[in-house]
């Protein structure tokens, strides 16, 4: 499916209704096939993690969600791909996105993706260090889980908030971004606050687009069929990035919606699996 291309929601934000604010940032109401899609994924992640969970549900921390899900080469010098699940921060876990190994997997590459508190149960910042101690577990854990490789981190819809934010970690040598939100402003705006009550100082200290940029590779990918708010997020955060000097493609992909677009990484040959190849050098 494709979703024509409409001007940027955004440029225009104050003079929105409340029904026009939520419509720019709800990609299930926007893709039709959405529930199926997303049902497809979930069963294909169930049965990765079926077929490969021998390291999975390792905690981190003390919440019930706080833990990790590992997916480990057979070379332990092999790279890794640490992958933060989406949702808009209050859904999914991280048993939904095993399906991502596919790609990578056959390229000799270990694969970890963490769990986290939802909201309303976890606020932003609360999430973010629960990341941020998921990395620093892995960092004393590495030799243990034969993840001696270097670490890329990537995250999908909200996760690309997570894995931008994550480029800091000093584990981390770069990232992939895909579909994300970088400006966390308008979303106070829009029903998903009713979770996430976002204050000032949060949208100040964990909107990606107003941090320093990390001198970092950081592939920057979206959908042309994605929500324009979604594409001009991806767009002006590449631009704030490139006007600091800080590395990293952006990365649109073709025909590809807010859920279609994870295929990329799933494809051992798809677009988003080649980006995640080329970080690693």
């Amino acid at each position: 499916m494709t979703i024509h291309a409409v001007a940027n929601p955004l440029s225009r934000w104050a003079f929105l209704t409340q029904e026009e604010r939520d419509r720019a940032y709800n990609n299930a109401a926007a893709v039709s096939t959405s529930s199926a899609l997303v049902r497809a994924r979930d069963q294909a992640s169930a049965a990765y993690r079926s077929a490969h969970g021998r390291t999975t549900d390792i905690s981190y921390g003390p919440g019930h969600r706080q833990a990790w899900d590992i997916y480990p080469s057979s070379d332990p010098s092999a790279p890794c791909l640490v992958f933060f699940h989406g949702g808009y921060w209050q859904m999914n876990g991280r048993e939904n996105f095993a399906c991502i190994a596919e790609g990578l997997a056959p390229h000799g590459w270990s694969v970890a993706i963490p769990g986290y508190t939802l909201a309303p149960e976890a606020n932003l910042e609360l999430i973010v260090a629960e990341n941020t101690a998921a990395l620093d577990w892995l960092r004393e854990n590495v030799a243990q889980y034969k993840l001696g490789g270097k670490v890329i981190v990537s995250g999908w819809s909200a996760g690309a908030q997570l894995a931008a934010l994550a480029l800091a970690h000093p584990l981390v040598s770069a990232g992939l971004a895909i579909a994300g939100v970088y400006e966390l402003a308008p979303l106070r705006d829009t029903y998903l606050n009713q979770k996430l009550s976002l204050t000032d100082h949060q949208i100040e200290t964990l909107s990606p687009a107003r941090l320093p940029a990390v001198n970092k590779p950081l592939a920057i990918a979206y959908g042309s069929a994605e929500l324009p708010v979604l594409i001009e997020e991806a767009r002006n955060f590449h631009r704030i990035r490139a006007a600091a000097h800080a590395p990293g493609p952006l990365l649109p992909v073709p025909n590809a919606n807010h859920y279609t677009i994870l295929d990329e990484l799933r494809n051992p040959e798809g677009i988003l699996t080649r980006a995640v190849l080329d970080l690693a050098g």
